[in-house]
């Protein structure tokens, strides 16, 4: 992808502000600054949109928040929303608790092309090395290889090797389709592509596999998965499960579009623009 094109990355957070401005301050750090910034809010409390919106005033990229009530666990909604709400050719998916490293935003654009999608990948810190990262004791992206092994071997973090980097080689490519490894928290694809599978679906409501179902629609489009390992890597900041209620219904419904082939959200990006009582507060 040229230098020139831009990319917007939008972000989904809900009630985080401590994290999502300890990804904000990672951004600020990127070897590759042609991007612009769309948080998606899921309905957070006041309190946390103004520390959001404090910490845009200090940003040296362009950034939007975009918020919606609160009616429960609505990823897919708020992921649509924030990307009608975004300016870029290009898109990165990514989670307010899922701190990038500084070229992050150059690895999606160097590993990005057409017909394709890039899923990535995350190490997960434990409760205490995040509380570590939040409090500003550690800066995540600056950490050394001989740090990271320490962590790993101390069992602070799942893998140690976020460091490492790889080309664009054939085996990141995955023509059929797969559940695992599917990282709605890290992702990119061309904007276009988005809107041409109808976004995500937001009949899927609750935690759970609202991800997958894109990935198939993706896969049933003609697209192909290209997966991010030893590039594209966040350091996934720990949290409490969500409720998992609706899991195992999400996880059928994905079952059953497998033989439908189905491209198309049954409720997405398109109906999205109508959404009523949406917030959306711009610093450029």
């Amino acid at each position: 992808m040229p230098t020139t094109a831009l990319i917007s990355i939008v972000i989904t957070t809900y009630n985080r502000s401590d994290a999502l401005k300890c990804v904000l301050r990672a951004l600020e750090q990127q070897t590759d600054t042609n991007f612009e910034v769309v948080v998606a809010d899921d309905g957070s409390t006041d309190a946390h949109v103004t520390q959001v919106q404090s910490a845009q005033q200090s940003l040296h990229f362009p950034i939007t928040h975009v918020w919606h009530p609160d009616v429960g666990f609505t990823a897919a909604k708020v992921r649509n929303l924030g990307v009608a709400a975004s300016a870029g050719t290009y898109l990165i998916l990514l989670d307010g608790d899922c701190v990038p490293d500084v070229d992050f935003v150059a690895r999606h654009r160097l590993l990005a092309e057409p017909r394709c999608f890039i899923n990535g990948s995350r190490v997960l810190l434990t409760e205490a090395f995040t509380h570590e990262a939040l409090s500003g004791r550690v800066d995540l992206v600056h950490q050394s290889p001989a740090t990271w092994l320490m962590r790993r071997i101390r069992k602070q973090c799942s893998k140690w090797v976020g460091w490492m980097r790889l080309p664009d080689i054939s085996l990141r490519r995955q023509p059929d389709f797969k559940w695992k490894g599917i990282r709605s928290c890290n992702m990119s694809l061309w904007k276009s592509d988005y809107v041409d599978i109808n976004g995500f679906d937001e009949t899927f409501v609750g935690w759970g596999h609202e991800d997958a179902d894109f990935v198939l629609r993706l896969h049933n489009a003609g697209l192909t998965r290209k997966n991010g390992f030893f590039a594209t890597e966040v350091y996934h900041l720990w949290h409490r499960e969500s409720s998992r209620d609706m899991e195992n219904q999400n996880a059928q419904r994905v079952r059953e579009r497998i033989h439908s082939k189905q491209i198309q959200a049954t409720l997405g990006y398109r109906q999205s623009l109508a959404f009523e009582g949406v917030r959306i507060h711009r610093k450029r």
